[in-house]
């Protein structure tokens, strides 16, 4: 491949401004960051496909000297493997946009894998050539779903930036070139999400147009969204690009699911396909706690000294900007201002019924207090007990309070949160007192995810792993089942 058109994998897109003067053999070492997703997609003359989308940290490479910049080299292997053998397989060398001014940027690649419906391993391994580190390696599972036998759509995926298109270049598709966002997590500054993805087979429909429905849940409610539903008309076709730009200005904080369908005549689905975003967006609202009018059934469930504590109780359950206000109220120490911003909290919150959801909600708290508070946290403050309190009970937990190689442990398993199913939390004690169990890891969209939770749970016997595979020491042992635990489900 010519210069030219490597130069057409990259694109730059999330700008660091470095304090320290990149060059090869620099005295702070730094360690390569990369991210990778897959989204699967179809064509008539290829079959199944999948591209997988590379983003590195710029900040983290190490650079050389060229004419008119720096640049870095990376050496990029990847192979996909099925049970029995090597299926196909990719080495090059990737260099970087030049760099200027001290300001170095994240740059993107795309590879693209034909490939048979089945079950397969994505082996990644990249090395920074112009460091001594040792390569970065990664192993993910995939699952190749055959879409070109019947009315179906690919993949769902989001653009960080979309431009108009060049058919040189490996981010072209269907007349943009578009650069994939990895990331699920959309922050307050970010009020627009481009959405593409592709209907195959509408033809078999027998008709010259299908109809394709778009719409968004609260993925803890499950509530839709109504402003956001809509029903669009498309030209039938073996292959039908969709853009779609999606308007976050108005969505409050929540996880979300976005979801579209193929609908036949009759309204009835053929084809659905969902993207699970998380979103932060802190909206103010009107209602003020001073103009609240004590409910005296409401007032006489909190007694004086308690009205503080449960005012706190709200924050697991809280936004970040519900949280500002609650700690404002709690400096304040006013009994009054809590009561009524309790009580306002609950109006906002569960306007048909606040008196019920209050009592539901005080019962909850005590139940968490009496068994997760310990000598310096309330049950609420708690991992474990926020937990409980903002998803509910756990519909299985394992509990291994005694293990000779791993600290004390709790792996809570819920069937469904909201929308989502087959959620995990795995808490450990690594203090060994008291019962101040610590969230170590879950696969819950926007908590806390740690794939090196494996040593970190048995740390005290095992050295640590590298950079590569942090689990790389943690053998099986006799009494060590996190791991199997956390699998069973």
């Amino acid at each position: 491949m010519n210069k030219n058109s490597r130069m057409n994998r990259f694109l730059l897109s999330c700008t660091f401004l470095l304090l320290c003067t990149l060059s090869f053999g620099q005295a702070n070492k730094r360690v390569m960051r990369a991210y990778v997703d897959n989204k699967q997609f179809f064509a008539p003359s290829v079959g199944n496909y999948v591209e997988f989308n590379f983003q590195f940290v710029g900040s983290s490479l190490y650079y050389k000297g060229i004419e008119g910049g720096l640049v870095g080299d990376i050496l990029v292997e990847t192979s996909v493997r099925n049970e029995d053998s090597i299926v196909s397989a990719q080495a090059y060398r990737l260099s970087s946009p030049i760099m200027r001014d001290s300001i170095v940027e994240d740059f993107y690649d795309v590879q693209r894998y034909r490939l048979d419906p089945g079950e397969y391993q994505f082996n990644i391994k990249l090395t920074d050539l112009n460091s001594e580190n040792d390569p970065m390696t990664a192993v993910m599972p995939l699952k190749v779903e055959e879409l070109g036998d019947a009315i179906s759509i690919s993949d769902i995926g989001v653009a960080e930036i979309a431009t108009q298109g060049d058919p040189n270049s490996v981010f072209y598709k269907s007349g943009y070139n578009i650069i994939p966002r990895l990331s699920s997590y959309y922050p307050q500054e970010l009020n627009a999400m481009p959405v593409y993805m592709e209907v195959y087979n509408s033809e078999l429909l027998g008709d010259s147009v299908f109809m394709m429905e778009q719409i968004l849940i609260n993925g803890m409610t499950g509530e839709r969204l109504e402003e956001f539903t809509k029903v669009n008309k498309y030209k039938s076709s073996d292959v039908v690009p969709v853009f779609q730009k999606i308007n976050l200005e108005n969505i409050p904080s929540g996880t979300y699911v976005l979801s579209y369908s193929i609908l036949n005549a009759g309204g009835v689905q053929l084809a659905t396909q969902q993207y699970d975003f998380e979103r932060t967006n802190e909206i103010q609202t009107d209602l003020l706690a001073e103009d609240v009018m004590l409910d005296p059934s409401f007032q006489e469930s909190i007694t004086d000294d308690s009205v503080l504590y449960f005012l706190e109780s709200l924050i697991p359950i809280s936004t970040n900007t519900e949280v500002r206000s609650i700690v404002e109220t709690l400096k304040s120490k006013d009994i009054d201002q809590g009561r009524k911003h309790l009580q306002q909290f609950w109006q906002v919150t569960a306007a048909l019924n606040p008196y019920e959801e209050w009592l539901a909600y005080k019962a909850q708290v005590k139940l968490v207090e009496r068994l997760y508070g310990n000598n310096f946290q309330e049950g609420f403050e708690t991992d474990r007990g926020r937990v409980y309190l903002q998803y509910g009970a756990p519909t299985n937990i394992v509990s291994r309070d005694v293990s000779p190689n791993e600290y004390p442990y709790e792996i809570w398993q819920y069937n469904k949160i909201g929308r989502f199913s087959n959620k995990r939390f795995i808490f450990y004690n690594p203090d060994l007192v008291n019962k101040a169990y610590r969230l170590l890891h879950s696969d819950m969209i926007g908590e806390l995810k740690n794939d090196s939770w494996p040593q970190e749970l048995s740390k005290r016997n095992t050295r640590l792993g590298g950079v590569d595979d942090p689990n790389a020491h943690v053998i099986d042992q006799w009494g060590q089942n996190a791991q199997d635990d956390f699998r069973q489900y």
